[in-house]
């Protein structure tokens, strides 16, 4: 039986914050690959139990009370990506290596990714356990 195919299973990653330091390819791979591959090619989660166990579980597990779904007073982070194309490209080599099927990211609402490649926005926050 797969880890993710579990009720009470969330998907998310730990990667260190500093781009200098060693780099693991789940830092940029993790949320592409089980789209790729356990939704699309394996079947073991469908597309939106995968996006909950990557958005709103989480949110709730660590507290995160205006974030992980789409609803109005939420901060809109979104990602929007291609269900037949998206992948994970990252390897031990090229850990920052960007992911195929995700043309556009919104992080509190502002552009963050256009066609593909990051804009200026630095539109992000630390979030924090319970606030």
């Amino acid at each position: 039986t797969d880890q993710y195919a579990f009720d009470a299973s969330k998907i998310g990653l730990q990667a260190a914050a500093d781009a200098l330091a060693m780099q693991h390819p789940r830092g940029w791979g993790t949320y592409p690959k089980i789209l790729g591959e356990y939704v699309r090619e394996r079947g073991v989660l469908s597309r939106e139990e995968a996006i909950r166990k990557m958005t709103s579980l989480p949110a709730t597990f660590l507290g995160l009370q205006d974030r992980g779904l789409v609803k109005e007073g939420f901060w809109a982070d979104l990602v929007v990506f291609d269900p037949n194309t998206v992948r994970n490209r990252a390897t031990y080599g090229d850990p920052f290596r960007r992911p195929e099927g995700i043309p556009y990211v919104f992080v509190n609402g502002e552009l963050a990714v256009d066609l593909g490649e990051p804009t200026a926005a630095l539109s992000g926050k630390v979030l924090r356990h319970g606030g």
